[in-house]
Parts: C-alpha cells; structure tokens; sequence
C-alpha cells in the first residue's frame, strides 16, 4: 500500500480499527513470552575448550570475560583482521549497546563485543565511534568459527559454508551473531543461545521504533537506508554485507 493512498476514516472507525489490532498485540506479547520461556529452557552444552581474547585488561579467557557475573553475553562484531572499519549493519546493531549496558551489569549480565581482528585494528574505529563497551579480539581462536561467525575459505569455495543454521547462500569470513553463555557456582561454563541474521533484530531500538511509524522500516534491502552515524551528514546510506538479511 503506497503511503499516498492511505485510507482516512473517522474517529470512531480509527479507535474501532485499533482496537482490532490490539487484540492481535496482545496475543503476540503473549506469544512472544511463551517463545521467551522456550529459548530459557533449550538445554545446555558445556564448554570444555579454553578460549583467549585480547582486550584493555590484556589477554582474558572466556571466564574472565565474565566479569564476575552469572551471564556473559556476546556480540560477534563483524570487523575482519584487515579491515579499517566494522561492518556499518554491526556498527548500527552497537550504536544500542551502551545505553542497556548500563542498566545490564546491576543485573547480573556482561555484555561486550568480539571480533576476529587484533585488538589494535580496531581501537581507532572505536574511538570515532565514540563507544565504550568492551570490546575483545578473539584472533588466532576458533571461537568465531566455533560459535558459527566465521567460515574457512575453502568451505565457502566449496559451498558448504553454514551460517544461521543452514548452508549460507552468501557466506564470509566473518558474520554477525550473539551468542549467550551461563557460569555456574563451580566456575562451570554453558553455552546456551546464539542468534544470527534477523534473529538479531530484536537488540535494534531503532527499528523498534521505525516499525511503529506509518513508512515502517522504509528499506529496499535489509539496512540500505543506514550508514555509520557520524556520516549521515557526509555521503548517503549504503548497503550491508547481506549475510545480515538471511
């Protein structure tokens, strides 16, 4: 429906047909809570291996990382060990992440960012950016490859690279995901949720918002619209990589 040509109706046939809507926002919420309740009770796997990042407070394992807290949180940044800027569709996703973070860590939860390339890649971009989440480098580990963010060359020259729990159509060496981890009294650690592609969606305000707008999201491809947020006055918006609309 063009935007143009939108239906005007009266006072009384808005609040009627509103009202029919908000039926169908509550059975969603409901919905939502019960596929809520069913990510908290998928069964666990433990991990075994030992994992080692780099970041401000030097090299950490994956229990380091947990800050002392129950739950780790973490968000498989997409920033390569040659590039000189994230992935914008990353950058847009971190853009999110400070405000929560504030509130996160009082609630039991650590939440920081994990990418493939050397630490030092990426401090310059992250300065420009302005955040201050942590942030770790994972290089020279399989953990991008283990929890599903990163495919080996000759997988995707063979075709048989995954991503998002299927063969990818479109694979990198690096793509985006979240993946949760659970530490136990006994310093036991859990892997118990990853996500990827538009099961990242939720963790974007921003489209939160647009979603509730008469134009929506507006957007031809997954994020076409966006750019990193200090070039909206400098060029127009350009695509992502598009692993981020499988």
């Amino acid at each position: 429906m063009k935007i143009d040509k939108h239906p005007v109706v009266s006072r009384e046939a808005w609040l009627h047909a509103r009202e029919e809507l908000l039926r169908k926002e509550k059975a969603f919420t409901r919905e939502r809570d019960r596929l809520s309740a069913e990510r908290r009770a998928l069964p666990w796997v433990r991990i075994e291996q030992v994992y080692a990042f780099e970041g401000p407070d030097g090299w950490q394992t994956l229990a380091d990382l947990f800050d002392g807290r129950s739950t780790l949180v973490v968000y498989h940044f997409m920033f390569g060990p040659n590039w000189k800027e994230g992935c914008p569709g990353c950058s847009f996703l971190a853009d999110h992440i400070d405000g929560p973070n504030q509130h996160l860590k009082h609630h039991d939860v650590t939440l920081l960012c994990v990418s493939r390339a050397p630490l030092q890649a990426f401090q310059a971009f992250r300065k420009r950016m302005g955040w201050t989440f942590k942030w770790v480098s994972s290089q020279g580990s399989s953990f991008n490859e283990d929890f599903g963010v990163a495919a080996r060359p000759e997988d995707i020259a063979a075709g048989t690279a995954r991503y998002n729990y299927g063969t990818s159509k479109d694979p990198g060496e690096d793509m985006p995901g979240l993946s949760v981890f659970y530490r136990n009294e006994l310093g036991e650690i859990f892997h118990t949720y990853s996500t990827y592609a538009r099961g990242l969606d939720l963790l974007v305000g921003a489209y939160n918002f647009l979603d509730l707008l008469p134009k929506g999201r507006d957007e031809q491809e997954i994020m076409d619209w966006m750019t990193y947020h200090d070039r909206y006055e400098d060029e127009p918006a350009k695509a992502v990589h598009s692993c981020c609309a499988e």
